[in-house]
């Protein structure tokens, strides 16, 4: 089966874009889909462009998984926010979302794994979620026909899930009833710089004139913003994930243990995923952020497969162009829509940990199979700050794969951020100083 968004995909939302407006937002994925909503909602004239369609790379791509549990503390009462926003969508939108508040159920096969969670829900607890540790015996109860001897599980019911290709697509439909302009097919060349601040962006249908701009553009954003002076040590990983046949139902919400992870889909079968493994290209920019990628990279080294180069035309591929002017073809123009290759050994190694934990189900038949690639930043947690140097420039990038559920309260946030209202949460942990203002970068917990 092809990936249900590609390039091949018509063209919902063809322009052509306006001359002028307040705010252009660079990325249609959930982030710059949810911040064009907001800013919109706030009376603000909004642009969104997009190189190739609506939700074509990771927003779609993602597990759907919608989950407070396991969030850095940074994330987590915005993610808090966001499962309201998510709620209140659901209800003015309908099953298109695929919501459902089913739960998020961490398995531990080791002591060790146990302590991590508890030490986890010690820090998560004073935000009021109701995470809770289960033992071995209530998870073998909560997993119809397990056999895996898991020793505990840490269990977060209000934690949901929802169909990302089918819900980016349907927000934006949302965003443009509240008076966003959207545009696909319309890439942003560069920004347009005057007097030191900025006047507007070339797009490949011309400019647009507006004095904000919000970089959304997930795994390409590193990419834009080096044009421009503007570094950030965000680089890519391809995650790999697979669509099972119709199965019996073990469990309704989502689950995962380091083996492999799953989630109940509306059409009865499962997303299934590697639960920590990731493969990872090496270019230039991993070269020039080696030593600040140090510490995760200590942290996740086994669970990493390196590859010496990533495909051409990729952001951080070796022949991609790091130079061009707003009236040349740029490299967003070069691929449409980011479809990387899964990498099927791993799915192979998830069917077979999968039939192993329960041997009633037998090995999973997939029903499609595809990667993605998941913008991450040395630290775990993204940038979501406004660029001191030149002013009317907001970076909301690097969400690190924690931006499809996190991504409504997230775009509200960013749109306050913007609006130069009060964004509600303390963005000190996604400052954009971090880098190089001496601090010690300190990862997010992997869970």
């Amino acid at each position: 089966m092809r990936f249900p968004i590609s390039d091949a995909s018509p063209i919902r939302f063809p322009g052509p874009p306006p001359a002028a407006c307040d705010v252009v937002v660079l990325g249609g994925g959930v982030i710059g889909v949810m911040t064009a909503w907001f800013l919109a909602e706030k009376g603000l004239k909004v642009t969104l462009c997009e190189k190739g369609r609506i939700a074509g790379e990771q927003s779609s791509r993602n597990w759907g998984w919608i989950r407070q549990q396991g969030r850095d503390m940074g994330e987590l009462p915005i993610m808090m926010e966001s499962l309201r926003i998510w709620k209140s969508l659901a209800q003015e939108m309908g099953e298109g979302l695929g919501f459902r508040q089913e739960g998020v159920l961490y398995l531990a096969k080791t002591e060790a794994e146990v302590e991590r969670f508890e030490a986890w829900l010690d820090e998560a607890r004073p935000h009021g979620v109701d995470t809770h540790m289960m033992g071995s015996g209530a998870v073998t109860e909560r997993l119809k026909g397990s056999a895996k001897p898991w020793v505990a599980g840490l269990h977060t019911p209000s934690d949901a899930r929802a169909e990302p290709w089918q819900a980016v697509p349907l927000l934006v439909e949302g965003a443009i009833a509240r008076g966003a302009v959207v545009v696909e097919n319309c890439a942003i060349r560069r920004l347009d710089v005057q007097a030191g601040r900025v006047a507007g962006v070339f797009t490949e249908a011309g400019r647009i004139a507006c004095d904000q701009v919000v970089v959304a553009g997930g795994a390409w954003s590193a990419l834009f913003l080096r044009a421009h002076g503007v570094h950030i040590p965000q680089l890519a990983v391809l995650a790999s994930v697979a669509a099972t046949e119709p199965m019996a139902e073990i469990f309704p919400g989502n689950a995962c243990d380091d083996d492999f992870a799953f989630r109940r889909r509306q059409d009865g079968g499962y997303s299934i995923a590697p639960g920590s493994g990731h493969d990872f290209f090496v270019g230039p920019d991993a070269f020039r952020d080696f030593f600040t990628y140090l510490p995760v990279l200590k942290k996740d080294f086994r669970s990493t497969g390196f590859r010496p180069m990533a495909p051409a035309g990729f952001p951080d591929a070796w022949g991609t162009r790091r130079r061009w002017g707003g009236d040349e073809v740029s490299p967003f123009e070069g691929i449409r829509v980011l479809n990387p290759a899964p990498n099927m050994d791993r799915i192979a190694r998830v069917q077979a940990a999968f039939a192993e934990a329960f041997p009633g189900m037998g090995r999973p038949r997939l029903r499609a199979a595809w990667g993605g690639m998941i913008d991450t930043m040395p630290d775990v947690v993204p940038v979501v700050d406004r660029v001191a140097a030149l002013p009317g420039l907001t970076i909301a990038t690097g969400m690190s794969g924690h931006g499809f559920g996190i991504g409504p309260g997230m775009g509200r946030v960013v749109a306050d951020l913007v609006a130069g209202g009060d964004p509600g949460h303390d963005l000190t942990r996604f400052r954009l100083s971090r880098f190089t203002d001496g601090s010690r970068l300190i990862p997010g917990p992997s869970l």
